[in-house]
């Protein structure tokens, strides 16, 4: 149970711990990713069954294969880019956020899904570990009620230099300490708000991981909207070295 210590350490110890986080400097994850999203933009199955690595401490992330079996993606925030295993470059952007259609209804090219995919895995991929580092402020929120428990609440402003869905994102945690929703403004797609929900936890190297991950829509009343998948996450294995 919580007792009356920082919520960032909670939140870090129940998920394996900072030491033992910072004994790897990057992980590789096998997933499924599916939801509306994709149709909407024009790229149904184009994740349907990925991997992805990533830097744990600087924001590069590849997932691989990607719209072919000998392409993969290359992401930072400052350039996205589709090359080959041996680096020969497919298709490249330079400041890729600043590319994105106004028009929720418009369609994606391949370098905006890298782009917004390569961002989206390393933020959820490294949380709660990286509120602990220079740059992000996080600020406890009173706590809320759902699912029947008792949800305590952490406001994380990320620093500019980190690509993300937005600068200040919610997290909530249970009695365990462990990450259950998420909200945040998908900026990108400028559609409005998110919740995303996490569980079916796993533990692979000692830390531990949400395999299941399910994004909707939220209202500006903070209605969940759970008619519609967004977007849909299932973790098959992650490996940190």
């Amino acid at each position: 149970m919580f007792d009356m210590c920082d919520l960032v350490t909670v939140a870090t110890e129940a998920h394996g711990g900072l030491a033992r986080f910072n004994q790897f400097s990057s992980a590789t994850a096998h997933l499924r990713v599916g939801g509306s999203l994709w149709g909407l933009k024009g790229q149904e199955g184009i994740l349907s069954h990925t991997a992805v690595s990533l830097d744990l401490y600087r924001q590069s992330v590849s997932h691989f294969p990607f719209t072919a079996p000998h392409l993969r993606t290359s992401f930072t925030p400052q350039r996205v880019a589709v090359e080959t295993y041996a680096g020969e470059v497919a298709a490249e952007r330079f400041d890729p956020r600043a590319s994105f259609p106004a028009d929720v209804r418009a369609a994606w090219d391949d370098l905006h899904v890298a782009y917004f995919a390569g961002y989206a895995m390393w933020t959820y991929l490294t949380a709660p570990f990286t509120f602990t580092r220079p740059g992000f402020r996080a600020v406890e929120l009173s706590p809320v009620t759902e699912q029947g428990q008792k949800w305590r609440r952490l406001k994380v402003t990320f620093p500019d230099h980190i690509a993300t869905h937005s600068q200040e994102q919610v997290f909530y945690f249970d009695s365990d300490g462990l990450l259950r929703r998420h909200d945040y403004t998908p900026e990108v797609i400028n559609a409005g708000l998110a919740a995303h929900y996490v569980g079916e936890y796993r533990k692979f190297d000692g830390i531990m991981i949400p395999t299941r991950r399910r994004v909707y829509r939220r209202g500006e009343n903070g209605t969940v909207f759970r008619d519609v998948e967004l977007v849909t996450i299932d973790i098959e294995s992650v490996l940190f070295i």
